[in-house]
Protein backbone atom coordinates (compact mmCIF):
# COMPACT_ATOMS: atom_id res chain seq x y z
CA UNK A 1 0.00 0.00 0.00
CA UNK A 2 1.75 3.66 -1.00
CA UNK A 3 -0.14 6.72 0.20
CA UNK A 4 -0.45 8.07 -2.60
CA UNK A 5 -3.07 5.62 -3.65
CA UNK A 6 -6.65 7.03 -4.28
CA UNK A 7 -9.30 5.71 -2.24
CA UNK A 8 -12.61 5.55 -3.14
CA UNK A 9 -15.25 6.63 -0.47
CA UNK A 10 -18.22 5.73 -2.77
CA UNK A 11 -18.44 2.24 -0.59
CA UNK A 12 -18.43 3.81 2.69
CA UNK A 13 -21.94 3.06 4.88
CA UNK A 14 -21.40 6.67 6.43
CA UNK A 15 -22.34 9.82 4.33
CA UNK A 16 -21.63 13.51 5.47
CA UNK A 17 -23.80 16.21 6.15
CA UNK A 18 -23.56 19.90 7.20
CA UNK A 19 -25.19 23.09 7.51
CA UNK A 20 -23.40 26.04 8.31
CA UNK A 21 -24.25 28.87 10.68
CA UNK A 22 -23.41 32.48 10.11
CA UNK A 23 -23.07 35.30 12.87
CA UNK A 24 -24.10 38.32 11.71
CA UNK A 25 -22.05 40.93 12.23
CA UNK A 26 -24.86 43.38 14.15
CA UNK A 27 -27.46 40.49 15.06
CA UNK A 28 -27.94 37.51 17.52
CA UNK A 29 -29.79 35.58 15.50
CA UNK A 30 -28.67 32.52 13.93
CA UNK A 31 -28.97 31.26 10.65
CA UNK A 32 -29.35 27.42 8.92
CA UNK A 33 -28.30 26.61 5.89
CA UNK A 34 -27.86 23.05 5.01
CA UNK A 35 -25.30 21.13 1.78
CA UNK A 36 -23.45 18.20 1.45
CA UNK A 37 -19.84 17.94 1.51
CA UNK A 38 -18.93 21.90 0.82
CA UNK A 39 -17.68 24.48 3.10
CA UNK A 40 -20.31 27.28 2.91
CA UNK A 41 -18.85 30.75 2.13
CA UNK A 42 -20.17 34.00 3.48
CA UNK A 43 -19.23 37.77 4.12
CA UNK A 44 -20.44 38.06 7.01
CA UNK A 45 -18.05 39.16 9.95
CA UNK A 46 -18.39 37.08 13.02
CA UNK A 47 -19.19 38.75 16.16
CA UNK A 48 -18.98 37.92 19.50
CA UNK A 49 -15.09 36.14 20.39
CA UNK A 50 -13.19 34.19 18.03
CA UNK A 51 -13.96 31.41 16.11
CA UNK A 52 -12.65 29.19 18.37
CA UNK A 53 -14.55 29.99 20.75
CA UNK A 54 -17.72 30.66 18.95
CA UNK A 55 -17.12 27.02 18.77
CA UNK A 56 -16.50 26.03 22.09
CA UNK A 57 -19.80 27.78 22.78
CA UNK A 58 -21.74 26.01 20.41
CA UNK A 59 -20.78 22.98 21.05
CA UNK A 60 -21.43 22.82 24.93
CA UNK A 61 -24.67 24.36 24.50
CA UNK A 62 -25.60 22.06 21.71
CA UNK A 63 -24.28 18.74 23.21
CA UNK A 64 -24.33 19.02 26.81
CA UNK A 65 -27.00 18.45 28.88
CA UNK A 66 -27.72 18.07 32.91
CA UNK A 67 -26.65 14.72 34.17
CA UNK A 68 -24.03 14.41 31.76
CA UNK A 69 -20.61 12.23 31.90
CA UNK A 70 -18.59 14.67 29.94
CA UNK A 71 -15.21 14.01 27.87
CA UNK A 72 -13.07 17.19 28.54
CA UNK A 73 -10.83 17.43 25.21
CA UNK A 74 -6.89 18.90 25.48
CA UNK A 75 -6.36 21.92 23.25
CA UNK A 76 -7.00 25.52 22.65
CA UNK A 77 -10.51 25.06 21.69
CA UNK A 78 -11.35 22.41 24.25
CA UNK A 79 -10.08 24.63 26.95
CA UNK A 80 -12.34 27.69 25.76
CA UNK A 81 -15.27 24.70 26.22
CA UNK A 82 -13.81 23.84 29.85
CA UNK A 83 -13.93 27.05 30.77
CA UNK A 84 -17.48 28.20 29.23
CA UNK A 85 -18.68 24.62 30.70
CA UNK A 86 -17.47 26.19 34.04
CA UNK A 87 -19.45 29.14 34.04
CA UNK A 88 -22.86 27.79 33.25
CA UNK A 89 -22.43 25.06 35.97
CA UNK A 90 -21.58 28.09 38.58
CA UNK A 91 -24.78 29.71 37.03
CA UNK A 92 -26.98 26.93 37.01
CA UNK A 93 -27.85 27.16 33.83
CA UNK A 94 -26.22 22.82 33.84
CA UNK A 95 -26.38 20.46 37.33
CA UNK A 96 -25.00 17.28 38.07
CA UNK A 97 -22.05 17.36 35.20
CA UNK A 98 -18.85 14.97 35.75
CA UNK A 99 -15.78 15.49 33.86
CA UNK A 100 -13.53 13.12 32.44
CA UNK A 101 -10.10 14.67 31.41
CA UNK A 102 -7.64 13.38 28.84
CA UNK A 103 -4.86 15.17 29.64
CA UNK A 104 -3.08 17.21 32.67
CA UNK A 105 -4.12 20.32 31.09
CA UNK A 106 -7.71 19.20 31.05
CA UNK A 107 -7.95 18.39 33.89
CA UNK A 108 -6.21 21.37 35.78
CA UNK A 109 -8.25 23.64 33.46
CA UNK A 110 -11.54 21.50 34.77
CA UNK A 111 -10.31 21.96 38.42
CA UNK A 112 -9.92 25.45 38.13
CA UNK A 113 -13.61 26.18 36.38
CA UNK A 114 -15.45 24.16 39.19
CA UNK A 115 -16.35 21.35 37.16
CA UNK A 116 -16.25 17.89 39.25
CA UNK A 117 -13.99 15.42 37.35
CA UNK A 118 -13.64 11.31 37.38
CA UNK A 119 -11.29 9.08 36.48
CA UNK A 120 -11.16 7.16 33.22
CA UNK A 121 -11.19 3.47 33.55
CA UNK A 122 -12.70 0.64 31.17
CA UNK A 123 -16.27 0.73 32.74
CA UNK A 124 -16.59 4.37 31.99
CA UNK A 125 -19.70 5.81 30.53
CA UNK A 126 -19.33 8.69 28.88
CA UNK A 127 -21.92 10.39 27.60
CA UNK A 128 -20.62 13.18 25.11
CA UNK A 129 -16.76 14.00 24.30
CA UNK A 130 -15.46 17.21 23.19
CA UNK A 131 -11.79 17.28 21.85
CA UNK A 132 -9.38 19.43 19.31
CA UNK A 133 -8.16 17.61 16.33
CA UNK A 134 -4.67 18.30 14.59
CA UNK A 135 -6.76 16.83 11.15
CA UNK A 136 -9.97 16.15 10.35
CA UNK A 137 -10.69 14.32 6.92
CA UNK A 138 -12.59 15.66 4.66
CA UNK A 139 -15.76 13.05 3.75
CA UNK A 140 -15.06 10.41 6.46
CA UNK A 141 -14.05 12.54 9.55
CA UNK A 142 -11.46 10.14 10.45
CA UNK A 143 -8.81 12.32 12.99
CA UNK A 144 -5.76 12.71 13.59
CA UNK A 145 -4.61 13.42 17.29
CA UNK A 146 -1.17 13.72 19.21
CA UNK A 147 0.36 16.24 16.87
CA UNK A 148 1.48 18.48 20.28
CA UNK A 149 3.84 17.67 22.75
CA UNK A 150 2.30 15.92 25.46
CA UNK A 151 3.91 16.16 29.07
CA UNK A 152 4.74 12.78 30.13
CA UNK A 153 1.96 12.20 32.27
CA UNK A 154 -0.37 12.46 29.12
CA UNK A 155 -1.47 9.53 27.27
CA UNK A 156 -2.51 9.09 23.19
CA UNK A 157 -3.73 5.74 24.16
CA UNK A 158 -6.31 7.45 27.21
CA UNK A 159 -7.20 9.73 24.79
CA UNK A 160 -8.73 7.54 22.60
CA UNK A 161 -10.11 5.32 24.97
CA UNK A 162 -12.28 7.85 26.31
CA UNK A 163 -12.79 9.29 22.70
CA UNK A 164 -13.72 5.87 21.40
CA UNK A 165 -15.69 5.01 24.42
CA UNK A 166 -18.14 7.72 24.22
CA UNK A 167 -21.62 7.55 22.97
CA UNK A 168 -21.46 11.24 21.01
CA UNK A 169 -18.27 12.73 19.74
CA UNK A 170 -17.31 16.48 18.73
CA UNK A 171 -14.35 17.78 17.66
CA UNK A 172 -13.51 21.42 17.53
CA UNK A 173 -11.24 22.53 14.49
CA UNK A 174 -10.49 25.39 12.25
CA UNK A 175 -11.49 25.27 8.57
CA UNK A 176 -7.84 25.12 7.82
CA UNK A 177 -7.55 21.64 9.81
CA UNK A 178 -10.46 20.25 7.53
CA UNK A 179 -8.94 18.76 4.32
CA UNK A 180 -8.85 15.77 1.68
CA UNK A 181 -5.63 14.51 0.98
CA UNK A 182 -4.66 15.78 4.39
CA UNK A 183 -0.75 16.44 5.10
CA UNK A 184 1.30 16.54 8.09
CA UNK A 185 2.34 13.78 11.08
CA UNK A 186 0.87 11.00 12.20
CA UNK A 187 2.17 10.00 15.77
CA UNK A 188 2.76 6.26 15.90
CA UNK A 189 3.34 4.61 19.51
CA UNK A 190 5.89 1.62 19.55
CA UNK A 191 7.53 -0.87 21.74
CA UNK A 192 10.83 0.87 23.51
CA UNK A 193 12.83 -2.05 22.67
CA UNK A 194 13.00 -2.65 19.17
CA UNK A 195 11.72 0.75 18.17
CA UNK A 196 14.47 0.96 15.31
CA UNK A 197 13.11 -1.99 13.72
CA UNK A 198 9.27 -1.19 14.03
CA UNK A 199 10.75 2.61 12.22
CA UNK A 200 12.13 0.85 9.35
CA UNK A 201 9.25 -1.29 8.70
CA UNK A 202 7.31 1.99 8.71
CA UNK A 203 9.17 3.67 6.42
CA UNK A 204 9.53 0.89 4.01
CA UNK A 205 6.01 0.82 4.13
CA UNK A 206 5.66 4.20 3.63
CA UNK A 207 8.90 4.82 0.84
CA UNK A 208 9.20 8.08 -0.98
CA UNK A 209 6.02 9.11 1.02
CA UNK A 210 7.19 9.76 4.55
CA UNK A 211 10.24 10.49 6.99
CA UNK A 212 10.05 8.43 10.38
CA UNK A 213 11.18 10.63 12.56
CA UNK A 214 11.90 9.22 16.86
CA UNK A 215 10.25 12.05 18.87
CA UNK A 216 12.43 13.84 21.62
CA UNK A 217 12.12 14.74 25.17
CA UNK A 218 14.13 17.83 24.80
CA UNK A 219 16.22 19.51 21.90
CA UNK A 220 15.11 19.57 17.96
CA UNK A 221 13.80 16.38 16.50
CA UNK A 222 15.88 14.36 14.52
CA UNK A 223 15.28 10.60 12.86
CA UNK A 224 16.68 9.02 16.13
CA UNK A 225 15.17 11.20 18.61
CA UNK A 226 18.04 12.58 20.23
CA UNK A 227 20.09 11.52 23.53
CA UNK A 228 16.69 11.90 25.20
CA UNK A 229 13.66 10.25 23.12
CA UNK A 230 10.26 10.97 24.42
CA UNK A 231 9.04 8.18 26.81
CA UNK A 232 5.35 7.74 27.50
CA UNK A 233 3.94 7.23 30.59
CA UNK A 234 3.16 3.72 29.56
CA UNK A 235 7.04 3.40 28.21
CA UNK A 236 6.36 3.76 24.85
CA UNK A 237 8.43 5.56 22.20
CA UNK A 238 6.79 7.75 19.92
CA UNK A 239 7.48 8.04 16.35
CA UNK A 240 6.77 11.15 14.03
CA UNK A 241 5.70 9.47 10.95
CA UNK A 242 5.88 13.05 8.33
CA UNK A 243 3.99 12.38 5.26
CA UNK A 244 5.68 14.39 2.50
CA UNK A 245 2.87 13.76 -0.06
CA UNK A 246 -1.08 14.19 0.53
CA UNK A 247 -2.79 11.23 2.05
CA UNK A 248 -5.00 9.91 0.22
CA UNK A 249 -6.45 7.49 2.56
CA UNK A 250 -6.07 8.05 6.59
CA UNK A 251 -8.36 4.12 7.22
CA UNK A 252 -5.88 2.42 4.24
CA UNK A 253 -2.87 4.23 6.96
CA UNK A 254 -4.11 3.44 9.94
CA UNK A 255 -5.35 -0.52 8.91
CA UNK A 256 -1.58 -0.37 7.54
CA UNK A 257 0.05 0.50 11.00
CA UNK A 258 -2.22 -1.72 12.70
CA UNK A 259 -0.17 -4.65 11.01
CA UNK A 260 2.98 -3.57 11.72
CA UNK A 261 4.49 -5.94 14.79
CA UNK A 262 5.67 -3.14 17.57
CA UNK A 263 3.33 -0.50 16.80
CA UNK A 264 1.42 -0.34 20.60
CA UNK A 265 -1.29 2.79 18.66
CA UNK A 266 -1.40 5.61 16.80
CA UNK A 267 -3.36 9.01 16.58
CA UNK A 268 -5.32 8.25 13.69
CA UNK A 269 -9.08 7.78 15.09
CA UNK A 270 -12.21 6.91 13.55
CA UNK A 271 -15.63 7.56 15.33
CA UNK A 272 -19.26 7.10 14.29
CA UNK A 273 -21.26 8.87 15.25
CA UNK A 274 -18.59 11.88 15.00
CA UNK A 275 -19.08 15.88 14.74
CA UNK A 276 -16.86 18.15 13.22
CA UNK A 277 -17.86 22.05 14.59
CA UNK A 278 -15.67 23.83 11.79
CA UNK A 279 -14.33 27.66 12.88
CA UNK A 280 -13.59 30.29 10.37
CA UNK A 281 -13.91 33.84 10.47
CA UNK A 282 -17.52 33.64 8.24
CA UNK A 283 -19.33 31.41 10.75
CA UNK A 284 -19.24 27.54 11.99
CA UNK A 285 -19.93 25.01 10.04
CA UNK A 286 -21.00 21.67 11.79
CA UNK A 287 -20.76 18.21 9.85
CA UNK A 288 -22.35 15.27 11.20
CA UNK A 289 -21.10 11.51 9.69
CA UNK A 290 -24.34 9.65 9.46
CA UNK A 291 -25.23 6.21 8.62
CA UNK A 292 -26.85 5.44 5.54
CA UNK A 293 -30.34 3.76 4.97
CA UNK A 294 -29.03 0.37 3.94
CA UNK A 295 -32.63 -0.91 2.78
Amino acid sequence: MRVGMAASLSTSPYTCSSKSIVFPKCSPNIKLGSNRFTISASTSVLAGGSPLLQAAKHTVDTYVKSGMVIGLGSGQASGMAIQYLGRLLRAGALKDIVGVPMSIASASEAAKAGIPLDQFNDSSQIDFSFDDADIIEEGTLIAVIGHRKPQVEDSIIQEKSILNASNQLAFMIKESQYMGGPEGSIPVLVNSLNWMQTAEEIDDLFLGDAEVWRRPSIGHAGPLGGDFPFVTREGHNVLDVIFTSPISSLAEVAESLDQINGVVDHGVISKFPCTAVIASESGLQIIDNLQRNMA
